[in-house]
């Protein structure tokens, strides 16, 4: 059998998120590294919209969008990271928007950033910060003193909250989370020693 094959880029967000998935399941996949603004991608052969993570499953099939993905990966085995119905799997879905929207308008910064000095929008770009300090604000109260977001198990609210909070101190480390959430910073030293975590740490 052939195993599945996963389209990413090492710094990317969403798709560490479906990498510590992988990993916290114990799935065995292989990884393919890249970069969708190459004219020689071959992510739209698989992806319509030529955007990673995408997942070619074992019969040549694909997934794409990293929420779509972890939800099938949660399917395969092991202790669920999603609940199965009802309003707690609804709170642990919301908080993965939550944190997939921070790194929505941390790459929008990134990307911005990117354009040539006279071209960038700094009333776009403070758009977009104030979403990112709302959402680890949101993210910080949601986890009050708790272990977990979601109380005392790990669930995929919790892979999502890290792979977010890391992005931003990778790309935009200006962003200091870790004084102003002390809380936050505990629970990212927490993630960061998981194996998982510390297996898809993007190059320095």
């Amino acid at each position: 059998m052939r195993l599945m094959k996963l389209i990413a880029s090492h710094t990317s967000p969403y798709a560490r998120k479906v990498r510590v998935v992988l990993a916290e399941k114990q799935i065995a996949c292989d990884l393919v590294e890249e970069n969708v603004w190459s004219p020689a991608s071959t992510v739209p052969r698989h992806n319509p919209l030529n955007k990673i993570p995408t997942l070619i499953l074992d019969d040549g099939t694909s997934l794409f969008d990293s929420s779509v993905i972890t939800e099938y990966l949660d399917t395969l085995g092991g202790p669920p990271l999603i609940p199965g119905a009802g309003l707690e799997r609804a709170h642990v879905r919301c908080d993965e928007s939550l944190a997939d929207g921070i790194c929505d308008a941390a790459l929008t910064i990134v990307l911005e950033r990117k354009r040539e000095a006279m071209r960038q929008d700094p009333t776009w770009m403070d758009r977009q910060r104030g979403k990112i300090d709302a959402g680890i604000e949101g993210l910080a109260k949601q986890l009050g003193d708790r272990p977990w977001l979601n109380g005392k198990t790990m669930t995929l609210a919790d892979l999502a909250a890290g792979c977010a909070l890391f992005y931003v101190a990778f790309r935009l480390p200006e962003i200091d989370w870790r004084s102003k959430h002390p809380n936050l910073a505990g629970y990212a030293a927490k993630l960061d020693a998981r194996p998982s975590f510390a297996g898809t740490r993007p190059p320095a």
